[in-house]
């Protein structure tokens, strides 16, 4: 039960401090879809959404008067595509059949045109890659993901290769939208099989017919408490941890009256810190409230790996099941901290790849000039995904090109994504790297068998 100081304080973080509830993820697995006759796989894909999310909206918003807490985005992710397509190798077919299905229900969004290749490639799942940039361009609603690497496996540098000529085909066939196509496209090493944030989530082999997960945020409150403690860093590591912990028990209540009323098995609440552009709810502003002049500066990862993992001590006594990514989020465009540090020449790439080696995800939402090479992006992707294998945890790199524009501009996406400068990036050929291919053998570490 709630006590009365409880509600209490969770209406002064809806009203004042910016808490909502990102999202809520229906999962939905498709593998009694698969079958060898392309109508019939995306007949049997088409009719499962349908039944099992037509309510995920109205139950979002239901729950959210009830509440009186934002439920901001209501979400599908499936089975990987790649697997469910295999068969009857409908890929193209299944990218409208996905999208219709999603603006019917009226979600956000619906990940989970996606394949696991982090130690080799099949002829088709190579096939399947290079669907991406036509699956994303001709679509509203789809986002994709590509998991290339593996603490056990190693990193598949075959796949890294192709991901680079992948993302710029993305940026010229969406640069009417500044290449927005690239803001759906997640390139990932040891992906999880039960994040609910996009453009990165697709429900693992491993999970339920359907699942509900849920992703909670709310950086402003943090912030907020923050603002109150003239401790030691002690106690400010004890003021995120009780702070996260009052957030976490509202997205545990969500979880558990969505799974309730729409059939699902409860999954997991993810605790991440997701900023966004409004004013007052950026991770960034967290790390400045805790002692920085400003996100960039030397300190930058020592306040952001002190925030991680308060977020997390904090969350995971407040739910039963604690998962996804969970930590802080630092996406370059949805956070106006970010975008600011950048700006300033204070915030680099170099300096984003050193924060991620002890936050939640990776490079997040970051864009750079249109004429960036293949080679250099597949070369950012290898050095982040590198991060994530050596340091077991999960990593990713959503980089946008933004084609035609240069160094100093800036791209516009409206709505959570935001808008992003485009970063002065390293150009320095890395062709020959990227061109030998082959596997990273996985590290000495990973053998534990």
């Amino acid at each position: 039960m709630y006590s009365e100081k409880e509600i209490i304080e969770t209406i002064n973080m809806v009203s004042h401090q910016h808490l909502d509830v990102r999202t809520i993820t229906l999962g939905i697995s498709l593998f009694d879809c698969i079958s060898d006759d392309k109508k019939k796989t995306c007949d049997k894909v088409y009719d499962k959404i349908m039944k099992k999310a037509s309510n995920l909206v109205k139950v979002g918003e239901t729950i959210s008067n009830e509440i009186g807490v934002p439920i901001v985005n209501k979400r599908v992710s499936v089975t990987p595509i790649s697997l469910i397509s295999a068969s009857s190798k409908c890929h193209l077919e299944l990218i409208k059949t996905l999208d219709k299905a999603a603006q019917e229900i009226g979600i956000d969004f619906l990940g989970g045109y996606s394949a696991l290749v982090h130690k080799g490639m099949t002829p088709y799942e190579k096939e399947f890659l290079l669907s991406i940039p036509e699956a994303l361009a001709s679509t509203n609603k789809v986002c994709s993901s590509v998991n290339v690497a593996t603490t056990k496996a190693g990193i598949n540098m075959d796949a890294i290769k192709l991901m680079g000529d992948v993302i710029k085909k993305t940026a010229y066939l969406t640069k009417d939208n500044d290449s927005i196509g690239c803001a759906k496209l997640v390139v990932f090493a040891n992906a999880v099989e039960d994040n609910p944030f996009m453009a990165g989530a697709f429900l693992g082999v491993g999970e339920e017919d359907t699942v509900v997960n849920v992703g909670v945020s709310g950086p402003g409150v943090v912030k907020t408490a923050l603002e109150r403690c003239k401790g030691n860093l002690t106690d400010v590591a004890e003021c995120i941890k009780q702070t996260a912990f009052k957030i976490t028990r509202v997205g545990q209540l969500v979880a558990h009256e969505a799974s309730t009323r729409l059939n699902a098995s409860a999954g997991i609440v993810d605790l991440s810190l997701a900023p966004t552009p409004t004013i007052g709810d950026s991770v960034a502003h967290i790390l400045e409230e805790i002692g920085l002049e400003q996100v960039g500066g030397f300190g930058t990862t020592a306040t952001l790996a002190l925030l991680n993992d308060a977020v997390k001590k904090g969350g995971i006594m407040a739910c039963s099941s604690v998962g996804g990514l969970s930590g802080a989020f630092i996406p370059v465009s949805e956070d106006i901290g970010m975008i600011n540090g950048v700006l300033s020449n204070n915030l680099t790439l170099e300096k984003l790849e050193a924060m991620t080696a002890v936050c939640s995800v990776g490079l997040d939402m970051f864009a750079v000039p249109g004429d960036t090479t293949a080679e250099v992006l597949s070369a950012i992707i290898a050095d982040e995904i590198a991060i994530g294998v050596v340091n077991q945890k999960t990593t990713a790199v959503r980089v946008i090109p933004v084609y035609g524009k240069k160094a100093g501009e800036e791209a516009e996406f409206g709505g959570l994504l935001g808008r992003a400068p485009i970063m002065k990036i390293n150009t320095s050929s890395p062709a020959k790297f990227i061109n030998r291919g082959g596997r990273i053998p996985a590290p000495l570490h990973s053998f534990k068998n």
